[in-house]
């Protein structure tokens, strides 16, 4: 019985309700391919409820202390049957998990990928340990604290391993960080993305050290698969712990909202060591992580909706950083004009506007996968299609702050922006930036070495880069934001761009220390430096384009950009301002 029909006949996610369970290759067509997998849609009555109805998680504490649930039952031939692996740590763990509105690890698969496309890899491992009565046959586990394998999403190839909170808490015994080495071995041998699926307390303290090594060899491949294959992370439970340094280490970080939890030190070590009285949720829930520290690139509903959000990220991004930048068929022309451009853009330059209202029709079908959408609203990130073929877009705010540069927009942007760079994927940067924030919490917290991640990252791409001028390009945000200098591909300014070292008023007060001089010699300097020319006649801004061509400008460039070959210094690597 499919898992949507078997989640809604039983009730077992209360929260949610399944409108649609029949495989998405039979109800639609998206972007001209298949989209396989299972069509699961929550009720809109439903949106914001509570995932954890009975009380919070304990990652940590009861690690390890789970007895099974009814064992393992075996067939006539003495084999355990498709059922019985299916069941984890058994009915009653696997009725706490769904009471909570989480999935198990296996139908968190069953709904990430093609329906009947996962080829399970070492089932029947189990975890080694003699010690504190972990020899006793209850508790050995088939698969041991996690599911791992290989799939498809949208008949792409991809590598998954999902933690089994039911089994031990999901804690990372040596079987489970040998299960998923192996995962991420192949993944980087066959360049193909990995998708981890968190749900763990931590260590396995009865392991001791062979757990910690565990989670050393899963870093080192981290690290070693970094920019050679898509590394994506989503927290569907608590995450504490040395555990936390894993999806630190993937491109992307997702979380979902009242029932995943990241943190070092969980709440009562806080407390012994601070008196601090702070809850799960404050402390590393993910308000915090998307909001505040950044950690996580967004936080969704429910497992479900995390789920199907990862199978739309996933077609955006190539397998490995030996492919092209993906390309679908689509029905929106390339030599599309826009009008609204017209008029999106202030008659008055102090007057803020949304950013997206640039972006969106711009760009293919206006569908457009932001990251980070609640971190750094100064500064909007996120990925696209033009004419088909997939770009990462990167683009000031105005309506926030601005639009000014700030230590968490260079961080953001940043690193976004060397994702692209590593995966091939294409540059498409609009500018409205009045300079990087003022003030001492920006200096003191080090906004040169922050603000000059964003500046490498431009500077070292190689991938195709196309930069619009929209209003203003001021001081050394202009320089940072892809011009010209940082080996920008094509550059274009709208005729209400402002390309200069500072605004028109606080360069007179310096350049004329007499008030009334400054102020007869402003209307002077507008004219000179608030427009794009003296930047074009100096071959800064390749070509100053009426708006409403933008979206054609961009897609033409694209298509000649595509066989775009640059390189960079031999080196073994860089010191980049970390």
């Amino acid at each position: 019985m499919p898992l949507g029909i078997r989640l809604a006949a039983s009730g077992l996610l209360p929260h949610v309700t399944i409108l649609a369970a029949e495989p998405f290759h039979k109800a639609f067509h998206k972007h001209g391919h298949a989209v396989g997998g299972t069509h699961w849609r929550r009720s809109p009555s439903h949106l914001g409820a509570r995932a954890l109805v009975d009380g919070e998680d304990d990652p940590g504490g009861r690690v390890g202390c789970h007895a099974r649930e009814g064992g393992v039952a075996a067939d006539a031939h003495g084999e355990e049957s498709d059922d019985d692996r299916d069941r984890g740590g058994g009915e009653r763990r696997i009725a706490a998990q769904h009471k909570k509105g989480r999935l198990t690890a296996r139908e968190r698969i069953d709904v990430l990928l093609d329906e009947n496309s996962f080829v399970e890899y070492d089932r029947f491992v189990e975890q080694r340990c003699s010690d504190f009565g972990m020899d006793d046959p209850k508790n050995k586990f088939s698969g041991d604290s996690v599911v791992t394998g290989r799939g498809y999403i949208n008949g792409r190839l991809v590598y998954v391993f999902s933690q089994d909170f039911t089994v031990f808490g999901g804690s990372l015994s040596s079987a489970q960080a040998i299960k998923i080495c192996k995962v991420m071995d192949q993944a980087m041998e066959v360049g193909a993305p990995v998708i981890g699926l968190n749900d763990s307390g931590g260590a396995r303290i009865q392991e001791g050290v062979e757990s910690l090594a565990g989670y050393a060899d899963i870093f080192q491949r981290n690290v070693l698969a970094s920019g050679v294959i898509p590394q994506i992370s989503v927290i569907m439970g608590p995450c504490a712990g040395g555990a936390v340094y894993s999806p630190a280490l993937t491109d992307f970080t997702f979380m979902v909202k009242d029932s995943s939890y990241m943190f070092i030190t969980g709440p009562d070590v806080v407390k012994s060591v601070t008196n601090e009285e702070i809850t799960q949720e404050e402390l590393g829930g993910a308000n915090t992580h998307t909001k505040i520290s950044g950690v996580a690139h967004k936080a969704f509903e429910n497992d479900i909706q995390a789920l199907v959000e990862m199978r739309e990220l996933f077609s955006y991004l190539p397998s490995s950083n030996r492919d092209e930048s993906p390309q679908i068929e689509t029905s929106d022309p390339a030599d599309r004009l826009v009008p609204s451009l017209e008029t999106v853009i202030p008659n008055e330059s102090t007057t803020p506007y949304d950013i997206k209202d640039v972006i969106n029709p711009v760009i293919d079908d206006s569908e457009f996968w932001e990251i980070q959408p609640d971190f750094a609203k100064n500064i909007v990130v996120g990925f696209a299609r033009m004419d088909g073929r997939t770009v990462g877009i990167v683009a000031n705010q105005p309506k926030v702050a601005a639009g000014c540069l700030d230590i968490s927009a260079s961080i953001k942007a940043g690193r976004f922006v060397r994702f692209c760079d590593a995966f091939n994927v294409p540059i498409v940067t609009f500018v409205d930036v009045p300079g990087f924030l003022p003030g001492t919490a920006q200096e003191h917290n080090g906004i040169i070495t922050h603000g000059a991640k964003l500046l490498y990252a431009y500077a070292e791409a190689t991938v195709p880069k196309i930069t619009i001028i929209t209003r203003k390009a001021y001081g050394g945000a202009y320089d940072v934001m892809s011009s010209k200098h940082l080996r920008g591909d094509a550059n274009y300014a709208w005729p209400s761009a402002e390309v200069a070292v500072m605004g028109a008023k606080g360069a007179v007060s310096i350049i004329f220390r007499d008030p009334k001089e400054a102020e007869a010699q402003e209307q002077e300097y507008i004219e000179k430096f608030a427009n794009p020319f003296p930047a074009a006649t100096r071959g800064y801004v390749d070509d100053i384009i009426d708006p409403v061509t933008t979206r054609r400008q961009i897609c033409a460039d694209l298509a000649i950009l595509a066989n775009k070959k640059q390189t960079n210094p031999y080196k073994k690597h860089a010191n980049m301002p970390l």
